[in-house]
């Protein structure tokens, strides 16, 4: 009897339990944003070859894939034995040249104390004079070609042509490589995603959109006029991309249109035998309605869910 008067005692504490407050919701159309899920590619904003200025043989090599590379610092060495062969002769000729140079110096002096003592002739000290001239032209053109040397000795140091990450070596120690020929590839200027986004969503795109990036959000700052196999080419500035992998694959979520829709809070809904009702007043009083909710989506004070059917605009909806 104790058991059957607890019993009895919470069912009538159910059954004159007082209901929650509600309030009325004039069903309108709100706007949601249509977005489309698909994957995008990490580029690079430009990616340059680190190229050999001189042929010879690849001594030194100081990156590898993945390494990263500063404007202007060396990376590998190129060296040619010709090259050392003719600034020793380039030396050697310097020289001789200044040795020339001495002596008709040298020369003249004599010279021109003897004219002035009346021993020689004025054609005499101009013909020294112009040995001079000849001699000085001599080490001079000797030591251009001297630094002509030097330069294309220097030149065998291979420099990083921007502040970027190593993307590939295709070269190995020992290799003879001609000139022009690249060493290392290296990515610059940062890293972007490139979309591929069908062309009926073409017309949509808009530039400085938001975009939903995994792991973040970026803006599209280029949408290219040129369609190929039916897609159009997007490019996505996302703050903070990883430019560890270049070509990865990131999943991103794009605005593609707008479209009005018929949304309520998810309080509103009550699931019941199966089936998702929603109470609303009707001129004969509350009545219940079977709907088909859809996706959630923003709305003016928070998440709703959208009824893809079973309301209309204008319904009032009771909102517990």
């Amino acid at each position: 009897m104790a058991l059957r008067s607890l019993i009895m005692a919470g069912l009538m504490t159910v059954a004159f339990a007082p209901r929650l407050a509600a309030e009325d919701l004039i069903l309108q159309p709100v706007e949601t944003v249509e977005v489309k899920a698909l994957f995008g590619k990490v580029e690079s904003r430009f990616v340059v070859p680190a190229r050999s200025r001189i042929g010879g043989t690849l001594t030194a090599l100081d990156v590898t894939e993945g390494s990263q590379a500063g404007a202007g610092q060396v990376i590998a060495r190129i060296t040619d034995p010709k090259l050392e062969s003719q600034l020793a002769a380039a030396e050697a000729r310097i020289a001789s040249a200044k040795s020339q140079l001495q002596n008709a110096e040298t020369e003249l002096k004599r010279n021109e104390e003897l004219l002035a003592k009346g021993a020689t002739t004025t054609q005499r000290v101009d013909q020294v004079r112009t040995a001079v001239e000849v001699a000085r032209n001599a080490v001079a053109e000797a030591e251009a070609a001297r630094q002509v040397t030097a330069t294309l000795i220097e030149d065998g140091n291979v420099l990083a042509p921007a502040d970027g990450r190593v993307l590939s070596v295709p070269v190995r120690l020992g290799a003879v490589v001609m000139p022009g020929e690249p060493v290392a590839t290296i990515t610059g200027g940062g890293v972007f995603l490139r979309l591929a986004i069908p062309e009926r969503h073409a017309a949509e795109l808009t530039v400085g959109a938001a975009v939903d990036v995994e792991g973040g959000t970026g803006a599209i700052e280029k949408v290219y006029p040129q369609i190929e196999q039916g897609r159009v080419i997007v490019d996505v500035a996302v703050d903070g991309l990883s430019d560890s992998f270049i070509g990865q694959r990131v999943l991103v979520r794009v605005p593609v249109a707008a479209r009005q829709v018929l949304a309520v809070p998810d309080a509103a809904i009550e699931q019941r035998a199966g089936l998702d009702l929603v109470r609303i007043k009707t001129a004969a009083g509350e009545v219940e309605v079977t709907v088909i909710p859809g996706p959630e989506v923003a709305g003016p004070n928070g998440p709703l869910r959208e009824i893809l059917t079973g309301l209309r605009a204008g319904d009032t909806v009771i909102v517990p």
